[in-house]
């Protein structure tokens, strides 16, 4: 089926971004978040529809693009799998020549990238990845944008990342390469992320299967949940496997005195993480979830107002 010929712009992944647009719209999303404080009334998506297509459930995804498209004068449309032809077998193709004669921008929050790929390629408007299995790029928008806001430019700063080499895990990977920064990747053999990946980041990432010496001088610890949502059958198997690298009290005392902690939540307090840290003062995962709103409003505002 051939693809619609389009100039919009998409983002699937952080690659899809130069290293200057995503320092533009970090620095973009903090001045709206401060017009947020100050009450101003800024509403250039007004009359504007932003369609969310959710094969995966969620809290913080359908939460920040809502209010988000609210607070710029515009309107989200949730979709659940249940309803839409999505959910009956429609070819992903037709659902997305269809819905883009209708709505200003999609956002797909599903499994499989190829998914949001063949969504994009037919698409007429722009298509935003909300999450799929292999990649997770507005969480970690927000994320840098966190990062930024507490210690400035991650550009020559060390990352660990702590566990399961998820979509997560492979997003900061895009990110290392993207904004030049060394990412230290500690997970149990055997969970690594993409090879493929891994050997196109492999100046700026670096496996090691000890979680205390990926975090040695780290200036930003981060982890994740042990199984994602399609892995809740192996739960049982990955709670021993994934026990060693759990973020605890002695994994940050081995970072940099001024080092942050992140999650992109929900967190299992006791699992990957222990409350000491999660709950203590270097955690920075409120600040961390209140972003994915303001960097995704920039990264609207960038794709309907800017970007066409």
């Amino acid at each position: 089926m051939q693809a619609i010929p389009s100039t919009c712009r998409h983002l699937l992944s952080l690659t899809d971004l130069a290293a200057a647009e995503v320092r533009a719209l970090i620095a973009r999303a903090t001045e709206l978040k401060a017009m947020r404080r100050r009450g101003e009334d800024y509403r250039p998506l007004r009359h504007r529809v932003l369609a969310m297509i959710f094969e995966k459930s969620s809290t913080r995804t359908r939460v920040s693009f809502e209010a988000g498209m609210a607070q710029l004068g515009g309107h989200a449309m949730f979709l659940s799998a249940r309803d839409t032809q999505l959910g009956r077998g429609e070819p992903v193709e037709d659902a997305a020549r269809v819905l883009s004669r209708m709505v200003d921008a999609v956002m797909i929050r599903t499994f499989e990238q190829e998914t949001v790929e063949r969504f994009a390629a037919h698409s007429s408007v722009p298509v935003i990845n909300g999450l799929t299995n292999r990649l997770h790029p507005c969480q970690v928008l927000a994320d840098i944008q966190t990062y930024v806001e507490h210690r400035g430019d991650i550009g020559g700063r060390r990352v660990a990342w702590i566990g399961d080499g998820n979509n997560m895990c492979q997003t900061y990977m895009e990110a290392a390469r993207l904004l030049d920064f060394e990412l230290r990747i500690g997970c149990p053999a055997g969970f690594e992320p993409e090879a493929g990946l891994l050997a196109e980041c492999a100046d700026r990432c670096e496996i090691m299967h000890d979680p205390v010496a990926a975090a040695a001088g780290a200036d930003l610890i981060v982890t994740d949940v042990w199984a994602s949502m399609h892995q809740e059958d192996e739960l049982a198997t990955r709670m021993a496997q994934f026990a060693p690298f759990q973020v605890n009290e002695a994994v940050m005392a081995g970072a940099a005195p001024d080092a942050l902690f992140m999650h992109c939540l929900p967190a299992h307090r006791g699992e990957e993480v222990t409350a000491a840290v999660i709950d203590g003062p270097q955690s920075v995962v409120w600040d961390e979830a209140e972003n994915r709103l303001h960097v995704q409003k920039a990264l609207l505002e960038f794709l309907l107002v800017l970007g066409r």
